[in-house]
C-alpha cells in the first residue's frame, strides 16, 4: 500500500526507476533542428508498433488530438464524433480554437456510434452546409469508463469513410489504445489500420511523465511537426522525456492487465455497497464509474472524507472515476473499498 491510494487517473503515474536512468542516459540533440536522436528513435518505434508511415513526438495527448484534427478540417469544415469524446469535450474548446471547424456529435452507447447514423450524419455538399472532412473515434472511451469501442464498429465505420474519399478522413482518439489492446489481445495494428491519423498517449497507464504520439501517412506527419510548431510544441532537447516513452512501450503495454484486474476487483467490491449503481459490463480496463443516486449532492463531503482515508479520487457530475494504475496496488484498492464502506453503511 502507498502513503497515498490516488485513483483520480493515470495520468498520475510517476516515472520508473528504469526510466530515470535512461533520461540520465538519452543521447540528446535538438529535436526542432531535427537532430534528435532519442526522440527520432521513439517515433520509428511507434510508428512501426502501430503500422503508419511516420510519426511525430508532442507534449500532450490534447495537442497531438488537435493537430491531428486541424490537419484534416479547415475553417467552417465539421467533423462527426460521439457526444462523450474527449475531443469534443474535455480539450478546452481546441477544436474550434485552432482547426475553427465545428461539431456534429452523435449520442453512442458506451462511446459506440452507430455506422448507419454516421453515415446520415455526413453532409451533401450544399452550398448552405458545412463540409463534413472528419469522423473521429476515442478507444478506449474515458466517458463511458474505459469501455471498448469493438473493431467490427471500427471496420463499419471504416467502410463508409472509404466511400467518401478523399472528401473525409479518418482519427483515432488512441489515448488509451494500450489498454484496448491489452484487454482483447487484438494486435496494435489491426487496431489503427483503418485510421488516418492515430494519437496515443504515453502519460498515462504506461507511466511516463509527459508524452503522445502521432502517427499517419509521411505527408500528414510532416504537416503536424509544422503545426506542432505553431502550437508551441517544439521541445528542443526532448530525448531526456522520450528515453521515458521508450521504456513505455518496451517494458509497460503489458502490465496493464493488472490494472484492469485491480479495476475488477474495485468495482466488485463496489457492488455490494447499498445505494450503488454501477454496471459492471463497462468494466472492461482500468476504469470505474459508479453512482449513487440522489444523494449526489452529497459527494464533495464524501470526496473529502476519502481524502482524510488517504484515498484521492474524482466525481465528475453524477459519477465517481477511480482509474487504476501503476502507482496503485491491490491493497490501495482495500483502503478505498473500507472508505467507501465506511461512507456508505
Amino acid at each position: 500500500m502507498h502513503e497515498i491510494s490516488d485513483f483520480r487517473s493515470d495520468t498520475v503515474t510517476r516515472p520508473t526507476p528504469e526510466m530515470y536512468e535512461a533520461m540520465r542516459t538519452a543521447p540528446l540533440g535538438d529535436d526542432v533542428l531535427g537532430d534528435e536522436p532519442t526522440v527520432k528513435k521513439l517515433e520509428k518505434m511507434v510508428a512501426d508498433m502501430l503500422g503508419k508511415e511516420a510519426a511525430v513526438y508532442l507534449p500532450s495527448g490534447t495537442q497531438s488530438n488537435q493537430v491531428a484534427i486541424a490537419l484534416h478540417c479547415n475553417r467552417g469544415q465539421e467533423l462527426i464524433c460521439e457526444f462523450l469524446s474527449h475531443t469534443y469535450n474535455n480539450e478546452s474548446g481546441a477544436i474550434a480554437f485552432i482547426a475553427g471547424a465545428q461539431v456534429r456529435p452523435i449520442h453512442g452507447k458506451r462511446g459506440v456510434m452507430d455506422p448507419a447514423e454516421v453515415e446520415k450524419m455526413i453532409r451533401p455538399v450544399n452550398l448552405h452546409q458545412p463540409r463534413t472532412t472528419l469522423i473521429t473515434v476515442e478507444n478506449t472511451s474515458n466517458a463511458a469508463g474505459g469501455a471498448i469501442v469493438p473493431l467490427e464498429n471500427i471496420l463499419a465505420i471504416a467502410d463508409i469513410v472509404k466511400k467518401n474519399k478523399p472528401n473525409i478522413k479518418y482519427h483515432l482518439d488512441g489515448a488509451r489504445l494500450w489498454n484496448a489492446h491489452v484487454a482483447t489481445g487484438i494486435p496494435l495494428r489491426q487496431w489503427c489500420a483503418p485510421f488516418d491519423t492515430v494519437s496515443v498517449c504515453l502519460s498515462k497507464g504506461l507511466c511516463s511523465p509527459v508524452g503522445s504520439v502521432l502517427v499517419g501517412g509521411r505527408d500528414d506527419i510532416e504537416r503536424a511537426r509544422y503545426l506542432r510548431k505553431q502550437l508551441g510544441g517544439g521541445m528542443r532537447q526532448s530525448g531526456i522525456l522520450a528515453a521515458c516513452g521508450i521504456v513505455s512501450v518496451t517494458k509497460m503495454i503489458d502490465r496493464l492487465a493488472e490494472d484492469h484486474k485491480k479495476a475488477h476487483r474495485l468495482a466488485e467490491g463496489v457492488t455490494a455497497l447499498k445505494g450503488v449503481d454501477i454496471d459492471m459490463s463497462t468494466v472492461q480496463t482500468n476504469i470505474v464509474n459508479f453512482g449513487v443516486p440522489g444523494r449526489e449532492r452529497e459527494f464533495e463531503g464524501w470526496r473529502k472524507r476519502l481524502q482524510e482515508e488517504r484515498v484521492l479520487a474524482l466525481h465528475l457530475n453524477s459519477r465517481w472515476r477511480f482509474v487504476m494504475h501503476n502507482d496503485v496496488d491491490h491493497d490501495d484498492v482495500d483502503r478505498a473499498l473500507k472508505a467507501l464502506r465506511a461512507i456508505l453503511s
